[in-house]
């Protein structure tokens, strides 16, 4: 399937599309949860996935109950990631390619993560990637995380496109609900979540990686 028109920026979500990182994260919170003597359901996991800190927060005390220690969980998670990201925090197929052709196009382009700004830095730093990115648009850049549209209008902004001319890519539900309610041609990289029949029809692809992503923006931008 084409491009409706050739992309002037790309959106990218961060954890399960650029980096390998939400099974780092979901092996992390077991391990965590496994120490205060609790069960990480894998749905309950990953009905978090794309959601930012504080609908997170309202999911496990709605599962774990009022008097669960969100915070002493959260810490306890970021040190297990933490330790795992040493030696596993991996680049996905296809990022490098894609950032090359968006390089040889000129297209800026931005992050818009549910992650905190340190988090995202140090991911993006890790990989020797940072500087590739014009904007990283994070925790505390808007108002409304995923699902509401805020982070890639804002990443929009920042890069000083029009949302509709603007390609965002993600790998979860929440993130595509954003970047199609955002009005940004939406192409979802599944990760950890397949695609449901609302996800289909919010996105203009459904690629199986970003190879096929980068495809794409080459034959949108010849057909130009």
């Amino acid at each position: 399937m084409a491009l409706p028109r050739a992309p002037l920026a790309v959106v990218f979500d961060m954890d399960g599309l650029i980096f390998d990182s939400e099974s780092l994260y979901r092996d992390a919170m077991v391990a965590a949860a496994a120490v205060r003597g609790h069960d990480m359901p894998l749905p309950l996991f990953l009905s978090m996935v794309g959601l930012p800190g504080a609908d997170s927060r309202a999911v496990m005390l709605g599962h774990f109950g009022p008097d669960f220690d969100v915070d002493a969980f959260w810490a306890a998670s970021s040190e297990h990631f933490y330790e795992m990201a040493k030696s596993q925090l991996a680049l996905k197929t296809g990022v490098v390619e894609l950032l090359d052709t968006l390089d040889a196009l000129n297209l800026p382009r931005a992050i818009a993560t549910s992650s905190r700004h340190q988090d995202a830095e140090h991911h993006l730093a890790h990989a020797g990637i940072r500087e590739r990115f014009h904007a990283v648009i994070a925790q505390g850049d808007y108002a409304n995380g995923k699902p509401a549209p805020d982070p890639f209008l804002a990443a929009a902004e920042r890069l000083g496109v029009s949302p509709e001319n603007c390609l965002a890519l993600e790998d979860s539900h929440n993130g595509v609900r954003a970047a199609a309610s955002a009005g940004m041609m939406t192409i979802m990289v599944p990760d950890l979540l397949s695609p449901t029949e609302e996800i289909e029809a919010l996105c203009r692809h459904i690629a199986a990686d970003l190879h096929e992503v980068e495809v794409l923006v080459r034959e949108a931008w010849r057909d130009r």
